[in-house]
């Protein structure tokens, strides 16, 4: 029985991701501001879940950038209508409250400083132990400064976050000329064979992202990575608007980190991935 709950559990978090992917890529993003589509259609023709609800907390007491009615709304829309149950969470975590969900998401926590993390260290403890218990965990942590705003809680994972923006001027988007806007593809080798990537069926499979400025992660042995960085990858300190402006003296090579350009990670103890975590998806501009 463990077991079935188990697969179940792990089932939820893949498709809350593949879902969350298929939001964002659809999503309006532009360099200087981010809003949510209000045209975006988050009907479900085939809804996942019709007799049962897993449920789905959402933070939004850490300073959040990204909420259930702002940025972040067609994603809420779209998981409801896909038969998740989401409540907005406006208190510091407690064990208490973590125990009557399935999922927490956590995209873009802040604090009331720059630099200094969002989360208590209790906070923190809490949450890696109720993955423990069978939790699953989605983090959002973008470009500086939000790495160093989540780097504790990533810690109690075993993830290190750059805290920088990462740019690769051999994967990046040619027609933006962006150097943040990196390409991830079956082609190029840099998008992972995943059960998130492949989908539940050839209609959900992914074969390119286009990642809107992330930062670069840091992963344990047992880490699985969705979107690898090449050699090519580079942090830098301040965010660079074209290649143009690149100079070769700035920044350090991200290769050695994860070879992720994304600052999303997943952490689940509900599967055969138990105690992995993986990279998955920062703010996408599109999908093929």
């Amino acid at each position: 029985m463990r077991q079935s709950v188990k697969r179940y559990r792990f089932a939820v978090l893949t498709v809350l991701s593949l879902l969350f992917c298929w939001l964002v890529f659809k999503a309006d993003v532009i360099v200087a501001q981010q809003v949510a589509d209000p045209n975006f259609n988050s009907s479900v023709a085939h809804p996942a879940y019709t007799t049962t609800a897993p449920t789905v907390l959402f933070d939004e007491a850490h300073l959040n950038f990204h909420t259930t009615q702002g940025r972040y709304k067609p994603f809420v829309d779209l998981i409801s209508n896909d038969g998740y149950r989401v409540v907005a969470n406006r208190q510091g975590f407690e064990a208490e409250t973590l125990a009557d969900y399935d999922i927490l998401v956590i995209a873009n926590a802040s604090s009331q400083q720059q630099g200094q993390p969002a989360f208590r260290e209790d906070e923190c403890d809490l949450v890696r132990d109720w993955v423990r218990s069978d939790g699953s965990l989605l983090l959002i942590a973008d470009h500086k400064p939000f790495g160093a705003a989540a780097e504790n809680l990533a810690s109690r994972f075993g993830i290190e976050m750059s805290n920088k923006f990462t740019v690769d001027l051999s994967h990046y988007d040619q027609d933006s000329g962006v150097p943040s806007f990196l390409l991830f593809s079956r082609k190029n080798k840099l998008l992972a064979k995943h059960p998130i990537t492949q989908g539940r069926n050839s209609q959900e499979r992914i074969n390119r992202v286009m990642t809107f400025t992330g930062q670069s992660l840091s992963l344990p042995a047992s880490g699985q990575t969705l979107l690898h960085l090449s050699d090519s990858a580079i942090d830098l300190d301040e965010r660079l608007k074209s290649a143009a402006d690149f100079r070769a003296e700035q920044g350090v090579s991200a290769a050695d980190r994860a070879r992720s350009g994304c600052g999303t990670a997943i952490w689940t103890r509900t599967s055969r991935y138990a105690g992995r975590s993986c990279n998955d998806i920062c703010p996408i501009d599109s999908i093929e």
